[in-house]
């Protein structure tokens, strides 16, 4: 997506540590209308797969999937990553190491909400080690339901990530692919 490509070089930030920082309009601050246009690009690419609901986890990626849910009309369940009191207790739990928080921690998602009728794209913003995917894999495993894609926003092509799950046969989509990342360029496969 070429337009994706242009707003990380023109407003994405590289840190220390193979960090790209692009919360000005992807997962802090959120650009509506790009968000859009994301969310039919994923409908374009996954239309075909008789798509009953999309799953994310919260919280950058829940934008991206409520706008491709707006084409496939269908519901968006995401993981929490928090117990609350509002919880259901019948609920399945994957685990995530978080790379940027450096911290590990479950995720959850009411059992009322995923079921083995359920054709899934999964969604999220980025994919480096694949950490968020195979939690949220593991969670959807549990409900029987079955991965029909899986749709990513940035996907950072020098880690493991996209390589395990497409060994893995999911049918994986990535608007942009970043092979490489310095201090003062980001390069695209």
């Amino acid at each position: 997506m070429d337009k994706l490509k242009q707003m990380i070089l023109s407003k994405g930030e590289t840190r220390e540590g193979n960090i790209l920082k692009v919360d000005s309009f992807l997962n802090h601050q959120l650009d509506s209308e790009f968000l859009y246009e994301i969310g039919k690009e994923f409908y374009n690419y996954f239309k075909n797969e008789n798509i009953t609901k999309i799953v994310t986890i919260e919280v950058s990626g829940v934008a991206i999937a409520a706008m491709a849910a707006l084409f496939f009309k269908v519901p968006v369940v995401f993981a929490k990553k928090s117990e609350s009191l509002n919880l259901d207790e019948d609920i399945y739990k994957g685990k995530v190491y978080s790379y940027t928080k450096r911290k590990e921690y479950n995720v959850m998602v009411s059992k009322r909400y995923l079921n083995k009728e359920d054709n899934l794209l999964v969604i999220d913003d980025f994919l480096a080690q694949g950490n968020a995917m195979k939690g949220l894999i593991d969670i959807i495993d549990q409900s029987g339901a079955t991965i029909k894609g899986m749709g990513i926003v940035i996907e950072k092509g020098f880690q493991s990530g996209g390589t395990y799950l497409r060994e893995n046969g999911y049918n994986l989509k990535s608007l942009a692919i970043v092979d490489k990342i310095t201090k003062k360029s980001i390069t695209f496969r």
